[in-house]
């Protein structure tokens, strides 16, 4: 479980790091729960899409090896979401 928290905010802030977001004006408690909420979310999705569909990597899903997995659907999911919210105006404002 700490393990997992663990993964997801390394993830969760490395892509947000790499990928300019429509929460990076965010700060604070709620910026770092926003990172680990997008790293739970990314692993699982780095998850599917690596061990799942593609075949390779192990079969847990939140470990330290599927780290470049966990980041790159971090990535995905960032990319997703900020073009969802300036495509309906739904951006957060500051």
């Amino acid at each position: 479980m700490i393990g997992a928290l663990i993964v997801a905010l390394i993830a969760g802030a490395v892509g947000r790091l790499l990928v300019p977001d429509v929460f990076s004006g965010m700060t604070g408690p709620r910026s770092w729960g926003l990172s680990i909420l997008l790293g739970l979310a990314g692993s699982a999705l780095g998850y599917l899409i690596f061990t799942v569909w593609i075949g390779i990597g192990d079969d847990d899903v939140f470990d330290f090896g599927g780290i470049i997995g966990a980041i790159i659907g971090v990535v995905i999911l960032l990319l997703v979401v900020s073009f969802l919210a300036r495509r309906t105006g739904r951006a957060p404002q500051g």
